[in-house]
């Protein structure tokens, strides 16, 4: 399998941004964060991002809302939702919507890895 490079991390959790980025740039990536959806589009809009990590609890947006303007201006981006409330409404709605994959905070790396490597190649 493919692994991909470039991956755009959207949560308003600081601690948990800076932590995860450092940790995946650590295993080859390359890592862009933002803590709000607005913050995001222009880099989604760009074509950066291979895959996106998407919390579901944003500041300026839900994460159902960030996702459908991500899949507006990146239908084929793969996006992971995660969250730190579990609700299979959300989790549906999410993949209802477009999402690759939906997993529950806290998450370990080697999982979220793979769940990326696993998006990346479903969406090629």
């Amino acid at each position: 399998m493919e692994r991909p490079r470039n991956i755009l991390l959207i949560d308003d959790e600081e601690d948990f941004l800076e932590t995860t980025a450092r940790r995946l740039m650590r295993r080859g990536f390359e890592v862009k964060t933002a803590t709000h959806c607005a913050m995001a589009l222009p880099e989604v809009a760009a074509g950066w991002p291979q895959v996106v990590v998407l919390d579901v609890m944003l500041p300026d947006t839900d994460g159902i809302a960030c996702l459908n303007l991500i899949k507006q201006r990146a239908p084929s981006l793969p996006v992971v939702m995660l969250t730190g409330h579990a609700s299979v409404q959300t989790s549906l709605q999410g993949l209802e919507h477009g999402a690759s994959d939906y997993c529950l905070k806290p998450i370990e790396l080697d999982e979220l890895v793979e769940k990326l490597i696993i998006a990346y190649n479903e969406a090629r």
